[in-house]
């Protein structure tokens, strides 16, 4: 299990040598930020374990580097994991039972743990211990096992899907918010440098703006548009070759890609503008309802191009403009 002690250490994926390593790299969500920094400082002053955090909002918005960073302000280790990977309360019970003293604890996706497994961590969190049964029939036997004092960080894109009882438990929730391009604009920049990338300042914000509110996305395009500057260009990354690449990527001036204008098209010609359902949705473009809900409708929604309804998703009048469709006025005949 991977622990984190050194903050230029961070777990592989594509963006780990973007990450933020502390509060001070750390761009967006200034409220969440600002009472995150008390409520370690007012732990740490009373030689305490911090309570348990729940992050909650769309992926790519930071909930895992957040995390990270928590562990490293703390000045403690961070044992992560995800909801899917835990199977059964004996896993999760051996992983509590290895943690040391204020360690923090991630589980990603936290929403997707069984029930059984959930139920192990109300007493953990609460009381710090866990009930082990041994035994099998009526002989068995439920013998308490302490646990030391550790911080739950729990994230989750679906928040919806939280029992109460687990919700409950965790003192501080902090919900992300999509990023302002003058945000992200800033997050660009600072990759740019560690990528050793030139990156002009107005090429940075047409990236930022397209970047549909999260920094992962932003950086990802970075990446991408940096190699269309090293094999059309002379390397740096101007403001004319950043909309050459976005084109060539199929990232739109509002910021929508390929599927979310599938997903706009689909509704408009196979479901008459909607209301359709998101299993009829996602069956008509062969994607699935995950991608679509969690990935695409968020934004959609935020834009103003489908609305959700009890009865599904429906597309809207500026949906149906983006796709260059004009909507009929007046009576049908004249």
């Amino acid at each position: 299990m991977f622990e984190l002690t050194n903050p230029n250490i961070l777990p592989n994926d594509e963006d780990h040598a973007l990450r933020p390593r502390n509060f001070d790299e750390y761009i967006g969500q200034d409220k969440n930020i600002e009472n995150l920094k008390i409520f370690i400082k007012a732990a740490k002053n009373r030689g305490e374990s911090l309570d348990h955090i729940l992050l909650s909002g769309p992926p790519g918005l930071g909930k895992t580097s957040l995390a990270y960073i928590i562990a490293e302000e703390l000045g403690v280790s961070i044992r992560p994991t995800s909801g899917p990977v835990i199977q059964r309360s004996g896993e999760l019970v051996a992983m509590l039972n290895s943690l040391q003293s204020r360690e923090v604890l991630f589980i990603d996706e936290i929403h997707r743990l069984s029930r059984p497994v959930e139920e192990v961590l109300y007493s953990a969190m609460e009381d710090f211990r866990v009930d082990v049964l041994i035994g099998h029939g009526p002989g068995a036997q439920s013998v308490p096992v302490v646990i030391p004092p550790f911080t739950l960080v729990g994230a989750t894109t679906r928040s919806g899907l939280l029992s109460r009882p687990l919700r409950d438990r965790f003192q501080i929730q902090c919900t992300m918010d999509f990023y302002q391009p003058e945000q992200l604009q800033t997050i660009a920049l600072k990759s740019a440098l560690r990528l050793q990338v030139p990156l002009e300042k107005e090429a940075a914000y047409e990236l930022a703006r397209r970047s549909r509110g999260t920094p992962r996305i932003a950086n990802r395009l970075l990446r991408r548009v940096r190699d269309f500057a090293e094999v059309l260009g002379n390397g740096t990354i101007t403001f004319d070759l950043t909309k050459e690449a976005l084109a060539r990527l199929g990232v739109d001036d509002e910021g929508l890609n390929e599927l979310d204008r599938r997903i706009l098209s689909a509704i408009h010609e196979k479901f008459d503008g909607g209301p359709v359902g998101l299993d009829n949705l996602a069956t008509a473009l062969g994607e699935e309802a995950d991608t679509i809900e969690n990935s695409c409708e968020p934004f959609l929604i935020i834009k103003g191009f489908v609305q959700r309804t009890r009865q599904g998703r429906i597309i809207t009048s500026k949906g149906r403009a983006h796709l260059g469709i004009q909507e009929s006025h007046g009576p049908l005949f004249d």
